[in-house]
Parts: structure tokens; C-alpha cells; sequence
């Protein structure tokens, strides 16, 4: 089989190991910076072109695109799509989880567990879209922040007016979201592929931080999780129409709740805490589900 790998650089962890799991399995794998492919858009013949020459033959892609640069990679994972190579995850449930606002009212709307989360443009009363969330202390959120960049606890009520008003001062789009304290600055990151939570871990805040992310210094450890947290990270994947995503539980007193469902989940975190081979699972999937013209979207949305 020839895969191409979207990834703007080869040496990260997750790229040389998703390279190295297909190879293994007697698979031609090229990587591509999904910033200098360049398209044709025609009707009869779309073609993708890298380096002056024409990509042909690839009988499937695997989409590691950046939250940066999003827009183009959806559009390069699309035109592989109209080309009726079977895509990884399909470039409309990546730029519908990308969405924070849209994957969240997505999520609430199939009935999974979430924070409580304010959203507004210029509200006439901050006071009383915090008093809608519960009241400080309340996570403030970036929409288009990631890594955990843009996120930040307003322990007071002052605080958290200053910090609204703060982001609305630049015309910033942001989430309001309840502070889950119950789950002490620990989440729980779920690998799901396919139908299936392959492999979970706990990331710990570091001390003194909230934010569990582990580019911010958080650390990871082996969890068992629960059939409530297993279904519920498997439903919150297939809601966004991701056949691979890292979904990111807390748990609180009303069970668990989704943070975010990432559509290009990192592995070294997940493969370094459970010692699982998590990539050579993500090319089995591939090898049981690639056929030309296999998605949804054949290319649209």
C-alpha cells in the first residue's frame, strides 16, 4: 500500500513513528509538508503536485495537520478525497473538531457530558454570564487556542471580569467554562481508534498549574477507566466522525466530561505511559478500512 503523511515535519515523534509502523508492515510511505503541496482543481482530473511532480498512486492518508494550519490542510486532505484516496480521519470531522464552539454544541446536543460553557461576542452583562456558568472560579479559553496556549483560571469574580474583559478588548472569541474542581488538575486522555479506547492516560498538572497539557509540564501516568468513560470517549469520536482521536475526559461529581476531542493526537505521551504499540494499531485500521473512494464526504462539506 502507498500512504502519504501529512506532516509539516518528519522528525516529530508521532510522524516518525506512524512512518516507521507502516514500513514495518511492508507499506511505501511518503511524507509530505502539506504547506508546499500545491492542487489542481479540475473536475476531470484533480491532481495534487509536492516538489514539481504530480502524487499518484497513493491508496491512503494519514492527516497530521496542525491546528495553524488547518485551513490549508483540510483543503489538501479534500482534494485526496475528490481523488477518491481513502483518508484517516476526513478533512470535514477535522475542521468540525477544530471548531471548539461547534464540537461542543455538537456534543451537547447527542447528550454527552460536558462543562458547563458560556459563549458570547460583547455581553451587555459579564457579570451575569459568569453567574450562567456558576460563578468564579471559571476557566477562561481561547477558541482557537491549543497545547493549552489561552487558557486561564479567574479564581475571583474580579478576576474573571478583568480577564473577559481582557479578551474582548482585543476581539478575541472565547469559551467561559465552569472550573472542575473535583478533578484536582488531572484529565484523562483517551486514544480511540475506530470503535475502540485503545489506550488511556492520566496527565497531572504540574505544580502550581492547572493546565494538564504535557507541553506545559504536566505529567502522564497508566489509568484503568471506567465503562462510563470508555463509552463516552468512543460516542464524543463518532459524533465528530473521527475514525482516530484523543479524547479528553475530567471527572466530576456528575460523571464524565468532555474538555475536547482532538482529530491529531500526539503518541508519544500515550506510547511512553502504557507501552502500547499505538501506531502500529493506527495501521491496522488503515489496512482493514482503505479503499479508494472510502468516505463519507467523497470530498464535500
Amino acid at each position: 500500500m502507498k500512504i502519504a503523511l501529512l506532516s509539516r515535519n518528519a522528525k516529530l515523534y508521532s510522524t516518525r513513528r506512524l512512518k516507521e509502523a507502516a514500513e514495518e508492515r511492508g507499506h511505501d510511505v511518503q511524507t509530505i509538508d502539506v504547506l508546499r503541496a500545491y492542487m489542481n482543481i479540475a473536475s476531470h482530473h484533480p491532481t495534487i503536485h509536492y516538489k514539481g511532480e504530480a502524487i499518484e498512486g497513493i491508496d491512503a492518508v494519514i492527516p497530521r495537520i496542525g491546528a495553524s494550519v488547518t485551513f490549508y490542510g483540510a483543503a489538501v486532505l479534500r482534494q485526496f478525497e475528490m481523488m477518491g484516496v481513502y483518508p484517516l480521519n476526513e478533512s470535514v470531522a477535522i475542521t468540525r473538531s477544530r471548531d471548539k464552539l461547534r464540537s461542543l454544541q455538537l456534543l451537547s446536543r447527542k447528550g454527552i457530558g460536558l462543562p458547563l460553557t458560556g459563549f458570547a461576542s460583547k455581553p451587555d452583562d459579564i457579570k451575569d454570564m459568569i453567574k450562567m456558568v456558576g460563578g468564579a472560579p471559571l476557566v477562561v479559553k481561547l477558541l482557537e487556542g491549543t497545547q493549552g496556549i489561552g487558557v486561564v483560571l479567574a479564581e475571583t469574580q474580579k478576576a474573571a471580569e478583568s480577564v473577559i474583559e481582557g479578551f474582548m478588548g482585543v476581539k478575541a472569541n472565547i469559551l467561559v467554562q465552569e472550573y472542575i474542581k473535583e478533578s484536582k488538575g488531572a484529565d484523562i486522555r483517551c486514544f480511540v481508534i475506530g470503535n475502540k479506547v485503545v489506550a488511556s492516560m492520566q496527565r497531572k498538572a504540574a505544580p502550581g498549574e492547572f493546565r494538564s497539557n504535557l507541553h506545559r509540564g504536566g505529567t502522564s501516568s497508566l489509568i484503568r477507566i471506567t465503562p462510563e468513560e470508555r463509552s463516552t470517549a468512543v460516542r464524543a469520536a463518532k459524533i465528530m466522525g473521527l475514525n482516530v482521536a484523543g479524547v479528553d475526559l475530567l471527572r466530576s461529581n456528575h460523571g464524565p466530561v468532555v474538555m475536547e476531542v482532538n482529530s491529531s493526537p500526539g503518541l508519544e505521551g500515550i506510547e511512553k505511559a502504557t507501552g502500547k504499540d499505538i501506531a502500529g494499531q493506527v495501521i491496522d485500521y488503515i489496512e482493514k478500512n482503505a479503499k479508494a473512494g472510502n468516505t463519507k464526504t467523497k470530498g464535500q462539506g
